[in-house]
């Protein structure tokens, strides 16, 4: 006899992979190095093995040329690329005047908005992707996709001070399971609140392809701080907990993941 548990897991299975099959949101496509920014998110710190130091005479010097705080402004922006923008490579380069109203016009969309069909996306000419576009215009962008103090002044914040529980952490991977399997974006707020060592926004855009022998799920993600490559993001059934890579700024291993701009006030 089968139980109506396993049979509800069953159901449950079953639309995750008919969910799976139907995939074709604007995640769907996503490539690293064409849809991503090309310069970095600086840290308010200098970091030796997740532990902040103060910045260094060199450091010091150049710290009104940094670009700092703004991990939540990029994940959101490369979203609202990939939903609202097109690229013309073989169109005339835009001045900066216009080039700069047309990235507002896109990174004051609502990233939760669906995305649009081609014809009507805000063109972006000269440049083949995202990826061309910041590499020669990355000054444009930086002056024009957001400032970073709001952030801190989010609504959606408040969730890392009182929503500490496994259950809602699971419920939060359920979540992101859902997203990826309709092809969409899933921005995450990582934090380990009151410890410290991470707050920090992500873009997770795939799963990893693995082997997953001890039931754990394996994400890739665009961080701001490293645009370099992919970073990865794991779930951990066992533990009922996320992992984040370890890395200069971050000492690696757990943190708390909360969506934001899945929905007005996120």
């Amino acid at each position: 006899m089968i139980c109506r548990c396993c049979r509800s897991y069953g159901y449950f299975v079953a639309i995750f992979f008919v969910a799976a099959l139907a995939r074709g949101g604007p995640a769907s496509d996503f490539r690293f190095h064409r849809d991503t920014l090309s310069f970095v998110n600086s840290t308010v710190f200098e970091y030796s093995e997740g532990h902040a130091r103060a910045l260094t005479a060199v450091a010091n010097k150049n710290k009104s040329q940094r670009y700092t705080r703004r991990c939540f402004v990029m994940s959101r922006t490369v979203m609202q690329f990939k939903k609202f923008a097109r690229f013309d490579p073989k169109a005339p380069l835009l001045d900066d005047k216009t080039l700069a109203a047309r990235i507002r016009d896109v990174t004051h969309r609502p990233p939760w908005h669906d995305a649009l069909a081609a014809e009507k996306r805000v063109v972006f000419s000269g440049y083949a992707d995202l990826r061309a576009l910041s590499e020669s215009r990355g000054r444009v962008l930086q002056k024009n996709i957001g400032l970073g103090w709001p952030t801190y002044l989010r609504v959606g914040n408040s969730r890392m001070f009182y929503l500490h529980s496994p259950k809602y952490q699971a419920q939060t991977q359920a979540n992101l399971e859902a997203t990826l399997a309709r092809g969409e974006f899933f921005v995450a707020y990582l934090s380990d609140f009151p410890i410290l060592h991470i707050n920090h926004s992500v873009l997770v855009y795939s799963h990893k392809p693995m082997r997953l022998k001890d039931g754990s799920a394996h994400y890739l993600v665009y961080d701001p701080n490293h645009p370099d490559g992919p970073r990865e993001l794991k779930w951990l059934p066992t533990k009922r907990a996320f992992d984040f890579q370890k890395d200069q700024e971050f000492v690696g291993g757990f943190t708390r993941v909360f969506q934001v701009y899945g929905r007005p006030l996120q």
